[in-house]
C-alpha cells in the first residue's frame, strides 16, 4: 500500500497524533472515554512502578527489559545487542512514578543519560517499552501512535559471516539468499581477509592492491548470487578519504556492483563529517551510516552536509521509535533513504518494524540471527517464521505485537553478576536510587561493546562451539 504525503506534513501529523493519542489514553485510563459521568469506576492514574530485565545469550547478548505499571500493563524493550542490561536499569529512579503515556516528556528527561554506541541502549529500550504500553492501553499497534503506515511488509537484508576463502563466503551468501528468499545481502570485507597478501596495506591503510584483493570476495559472491540481489559491504578498518573514494570506485565496477559501502570513516573520527562528505561526493558507490550514532543531533550533520547517501540507524542505539522516526524524516527532507541495522532479538526487531513501516523512503532492515535456530521461538504473537519471502510482516496486535516465550527465553539466560538477584525479571532494589554514571562504568554495570553472547551449540560444520560456557 502507498500514500502520497508531503514532507512538511510528516512531522506535523505525527506530533498531532501523539498529542491526541495521549489525550485519548489519559481519558481511557481515567474511565472517561465513553461516559465521563461514571466517575466511581475510574481506575487509578497510570504510573510506572518498576523496570526489570534479563539477558539472553545468543550470537550477541540480548538485554531485555519490562517497564511495569500500576494497572497490570507492562511494556517490552531491548537494549542494544552486545550491550549491558544495566544501561536501562540505571534509569529506574527517573521512571518510577511517571505517566508512561507521556512518551515525549519522559524521553526528553532521559536524554542526558544516553550516548552513542551501546550507551544509547537504555534510552532506546525504554522508548520501545513506552510505545508497547501506549499501544496496549489504546488497543492499537505501536506504529499508529508513531505515524502513518505506508507499507505492510519490511524487506530484510542478511549479514553473512566472513571467510578467508572466497568460495566459502560465496557459498554462505548463496545459502542465505536461497534459504530466506532475500533480495538484500551484506558481506564483511574485514582487514584480516588481507592478511599475508603482498602490498595490501600502505602505512596501515588498505592500498589499491588491497582493495583489489577484497574485490575477489565480492566477485565470488556475485558469481554465486547474481546481480538481482542488492549487495553491500562494511568493516573495512582504517580508511582515509583517498582510500574511501578508491574503494567506492573499485566496487562500482559492473563485475562487482556494490549497493553501498558502510561506515567507511568512523562517526567518532576527527572531522568525520567532512571526510565522509568528500567520499560521498566522489564515490560512485553510495555510502551508508551509522549504526552507532545516537539521536537526531548525532545524525543531523551527516544528513545536512550530504555526508552519507543513506542513513543506517540501529533503533537500539539511535533512540527507539520516536527518535529514529525523526532521523528518517529529516533524511527524507534531504532526499536520503533509510535502512535499519539490527542484530538483536525479535523484541527490538518488532519495534524497528513498527517504525520502518512509517518511513517513506525505506530500503531494508537487517537480520543478524539467521544462524540462530531458536530466534523466532523467543516470542509469541506473530505468524512464524517471522521472515517470509525475504520480508517481515508489520504486526497489527496492540503495542509491539509480541510477548516473550518464557520457557524458551529462560533456556538461554545469562545472569549479570552485578544484579541483586540475577535471573528472569527479578526485582532490582540496587537500582532504586540514582547511580553515578562513571562509577557504573567502572563496575561494568554500563558501558560499550562487550564480547559475550555465544551459546554452546553445534555449528554448520558439525563442530561443538563455545564448549566453555561461562554463564
Amino acid at each position: 500500500m502507498t500514500t502520497n504525503v508531503t514532507k512538511d506534513e510528516i512531522d506535523m501529523n505525527r506530533r498531532e497524533f501523539l498529542k491526541q493519542s495521549t489525550r485519548w489514553a489519559g481519558m481511557a485510563a481515567a474511565g472517561m472515554a465513553l461516559n465521563p459521568a461514571r466517575t466511581w469506576s475510574r481506575p487509578t492514574r497510570l504510573k510506572i512502578t518498576d523496570i526489570r530485565g534479563c539477558t539472553v545469550a545468543s550470537n550477541y547478548d540480548y538485554p531485555l527489559i519490562k517497564v511495569y505499571t500500576n494497572q497490570d500493563v507492562y511494556g517490552l524493550g531491548e537494549v542494544r545487542d552486545a550491550g549491558h542490561l544495566g544501561q536501562a536499569l540505571i534509569l529506574k529512579p527517573y521512571l518510577v512514578g511517571k505517566d508512561p503515556l507521556d512518551i515525549e516528556g519522559i524521553m526528553e528527561s532521559l536524554r542526558p543519560y544516553s550516548g552513542h554506541g551501546r550507551f544509547g541502549g537504555g534510552f532506546s529500550a525504554v522508548d520501545m517499552a513506552l510505545f508497547d504500553i501506549a499501544g496496549k492501553v489504546l488497543g492499537v499497534p505501536a506504529y499508529k501512535i508513531l505515524g502513518q503506515k505506508v507499507r505492510d511488509r519490511i524487506p530484510v537484508y542478511g549479514d553473512t559471516n566472513a571467510s578467508q576463502d572466497p568460495r566459502i563466503l560465496a557459498q554462505r551468501a548463496k545459502i542465505r539468499v536461497e534459504t530466506w528468499k532475500l533480495k538484500h545481502l551484506k558481506i564483511d570485507l574485514v582487514p584480516r581477509l588481507l592478511k599475508g597478501r603482498e602490498g595490501a596495506f600502505e602505512n596501515g591503510v588498505v592500498s589499491d592492491k588491497g582493495i583489489e584483493y577484497w574485490a575477489e570476495y565480492v566477485e565470488a559472491v556475485r558469481d554465486a548470487i547474481g546481480y538481482d540481489i542488492s549487495l553491500g559491504a562494511d568493516h573495512f578498518g582504517r580508511m582515509t578519504v583517498a582510500s574511501g573514494i578508491q574503494l567506492g570506485e573499485a566496487m562500482a565496477q559492473p563485475r562487482r556492483k556494490l549497493a553501498y559501502i558502510e561506515d567507511v570513516i568512523p562517526y567518532s573520527a576527527p572531522n568525520a563529517v567532512e571526510m565522509m562528505r568528500q567520499i560521498t561526493e566522489k564515490s560512485p558507490t553510495p555510502t551508508l551510516g551509522y549504526e552507532d550514532l545516537f539521536g537526531l543531533s548525532g545524525f543531523r550533520p551527516f544528513i545536512s552536509e550530504g555526508a552519507v547517501s543513506m542513513v543506517h540507524p540501529d533503533m537500539e542505539t539511535s533512540g527507539g521509535l520516536l527518535e529514529t522516526k525523526r532521523i528518517a524524516d529529516l533524511a527524507y527532507r534531504y532526499g536520503i533513504k533509510a535502512m535499519f541495522h539490527h542484530a538483536g532479538s525479535p523484541i527490538g526487531a518488532m519495534a524497528s518494524i513498527h517504525c520502518a513501516c512509517t518511513i517513506h523512503d525505506f530500503v531494508c532492515m537487517e537480520n543478524h540471527a539467521m544462524d540462530i535456530p531458536w530466534w523466532d521461538d523467543l516470542v509469541t504473537g506473530p505468524a512464524k517464521p517471522l521472515i517470509q519471502d525475504g520480508h517481515y510482516t508489520v504486526p497489527e496486535r496492540p503495542g509491539l505485537g509480541v510477548e516473550l516465550n518464557d520457557e524458551v527465553v529462560q533456556k538461554y539466560l545469562r545472569e549479570p553478576k552485578y544484579l541483586h538477584k540475577a535471573g528472569y525479571f527479578e526485582p532490582t532494589p540496587e537500582f532504586d536510587e540514582p547511580l553515578d554514571w562513571q562509577e557504573a562504568i567502572k563496575k561494568r554495570i554500563i558501558g560499550g561493546y562487550t564480547a559475550r553472547g555465544p551459546w554452546v551449540h553445534i555449528d554448520e560444520e558439525g563442530n561443538l562451539v563455545n564448549r566453555e560456557d561461562t554463564r
